[in-house]
């Protein structure tokens, strides 16, 4: 399984989403440009120890990252976007341990254009009048989902 963070705007969000991704042996897939300076000294603070445990792929850009999953289709599996936008609530969905699993950017989601790329597009359902989650607390949730539904077999 892999954790997509498209843009990402906070990064000590990206960091807790490193360290799950280390915990849980998922690779990560950042898609640049990012709403701050990615570099070690950052992530560390967010992401402590546990940073080199985990795979990190930098893509460039949306472009990039398109032209590695077309050429990389075995390892990036289906792409699932994670959105308030959704009308597929998470619980229902039928996860595979070779899923990508997207957040979008904290100040703004991801373009039209990701919506219609994704595969499926999921909704984490909340109470009326609430907005959305944080990416950090949406992806946990629903990799959580996909990794019961799988056994914990990434932890094999």
């Amino acid at each position: 399984m892999r954790l997509v963070l498209f843009e990402p705007d906070i990064p000590q969000n990206t960091g807790t989403l490193l360290r799950l991704a280390a915990c849980w042996n998922f690779a990560v897939d950042v898609i640049f440009p990012c709403g701050f300076i990615f570099d070690d000294r950052r992530m560390k603070r967010a992401g402590m120890d546990y940073l080199d445990d985990v795979e990190v792929k930098r893509h460039d850009s949306w472009a990039t990252y398109q032209a590695w999953r077309a050429e990389n289709a075995a390892l990036a599996g289906r792409l699932l976007l994670l959105s308030t936008k959704a009308a597929s609530p998470y619980q229902h969905f039928a996860y595979r341990a070779d899923d990508s699993i997207m957040v979008g950017r904290e100040s703004s989601g991801v373009p039209e254009a990701v919506h219609i790329a994704a595969d499926h597009r999921l909704v984490i359902p909340l109470r009326p009048g609430m907005r959305s989650l944080n990416v950090a607390l949406a992806a946990a949730i629903v990799t959580a989902e996909a990794q019961r539904q799988n056994g914990f077999s990434s932890l094999s």
